[in-house]
Formats: C-alpha cells, sequence, structure tokens
C-alpha cells in the first residue's frame, strides 16, 4: 500500500507539472494543487483511453498511452480549472 501511494504522489506531481509547463499562463496553485491536477488528470485520461481504445490491464500496467492520456487528462482538467476560477473573477 506504500508502495502504490508513493507512485501515486510521484506520477502525480510529474503529470501535473507537466500539464503547468505545456499550458502557458498564471496558475495559483502549490504543490499539493500540482499533484492533485495530476492524478485526476490520470483517471480522467485512463479513463478516456478505457472508452476510446477499450484498453486493461490485459495489457500491461504502464503503457505509453497511458502516459499520454495522463498529461492530456491533466491538460484538459487544468482548463476546466482555469475557465472556473476565471468566471468567478470576472463575476466579484
Amino acid at each position: 500500500m506504500l508502495w502504490f501511494l508513493l507512485v501515486l504522489f510521484f506520477f502525480g506531481i510529474i503529470f501535473g507539472a507537466i500539464a503547468r509547463l505545456l499550458v502557458p499562463g498564471p496558475d495559483p496553485m502549490g504543490i499539493v494543487g500540482t499533484w492533485a491536477l495530476g492524478v485526476a488528470g490520470s483517471f480522467v485520461g485512463g479513463f478516456l483511453g478505457y472508452l476510446i481504445f477499450g484498453a486493461d490491464l490485459d495489457d500491461g500496467a504502464v503503457q505509453m498511452g497511458g502516459i499520454f492520456g495522463s498529461i492530456i487528462g491533466s491538460i484538459v482538467l487544468l482548463l476546466i480549472v482555469r475557465s472556473v476560477r476565471g468566471g468567478r473573477r470576472r463575476a466579484a
């Protein structure tokens, strides 16, 4: 269980940081926000990849499509967070 949490933390930070680097603009979030972005993006990317391509665990636990899907999912979530935060700032 501890190994799973360490891997989740490590890859969450990596995918969240890559998404923040690829999408220009200000992102007022700390390391916890970056981690949450990466973990949630991995779930979104994995779910969409499963729906589109139908891959499962028989294909292996770590796949290049999963890595790219995690990054794309993190980018999509980052854009959603920006649009929600931007909408609140304009309304206030």
